[in-house]
């Protein structure tokens, strides 16, 4: 059974267009849209609707608003930010209000539907032009404090280091190119952090690690 998908978009031709983009993909069911957050919060009272594709900018009540009554509504409904903002503190308030991804517009269609698939399926996944933002809001966030881990992890030295990258912004082809080793060897150890901090994916891996203070 496919997913239904809900566009908050004020723009038609941008609401066309991701419209169009998920049409054929075989994860989605029924396509809603709605150009004000107001109509879009009804549709989610009446309907059931798994994810919603959320621009910040609209008009009357905003995105980030939207977000929050949405997820207070049903918090298992995934909300995906959309936007051609970056300003941190517009970024700080989404992820405040519940939004499990945060994508730029800038984004390719092909990437933005494997964006709402993974998301679908639970992960959180957010533009790496904004990462960096959300990693320092992290890092702030924690008292200076001396202590040792709250948790032994089991990492090995060389999965710390490329952990202390991954907090610092570092692609897998970064982290090899700085380590010298093959982008397989990359994948492979960072797959192994992945499974060892029990989470889904290198965003989640950073904020913990910043959290528990592992690097």
């Amino acid at each position: 059974m496919g997913n239904n998908i809900l566009i908050i978009e004020d723009h038609e031709l941008t609401r066309f267009g991701l419209k169009t983009a998920f049409e054929s993909c075989d994860f989605t069911e029924t396509i809603y849209e709605a150009d004000s957050a107001e109509k879009g919060i009804e549709i989610v009272k009446n309907n059931k609707v798994d994810l919603v594709i959320m621009d910040l900018g609209l008009p009357g009540i905003n995105g980030i608003e939207a977000t929050k009554q949405i997820k207070d509504r049903n918090i298992d409904i995934k909300i995906v930010i959309l936007t051609s903002h970056n300003d941190e503190q517009e970024v700080l308030y989404s992820l405040k209000a519940g939004a499990n991804a945060y994508c730029s517009k800038e984004i390719n269609p092909k990437r933005l539907v494997q964006v709402i698939q993974s998301v679908l399926e639970g992960a959180a996944w957010f533009d790496p032009a904004i990462s960096h933002i959300v990693l320092q809001a992290a890092s702030k966030s924690e008292e200076p404090n001396n202590s040792k881990p709250q948790k032994d992890y089991g990492l090995t030295s060389r999965e710390a280091q490329i952990l202390k990258l991954i907090t610092e912004g570092y692609s897998n082809n970064e982290i090899a190119n700085e380590l010298f080793v093959s982008i397989n060897t990359t994948k492979a150890h960072v797959a192994s952090i992945l499974q060892k901090l029990e989470v889904d994916d290198r965003l989640q891996a950073a904020l913990k690690a910043l959290k528990e203070r592992l690097v």
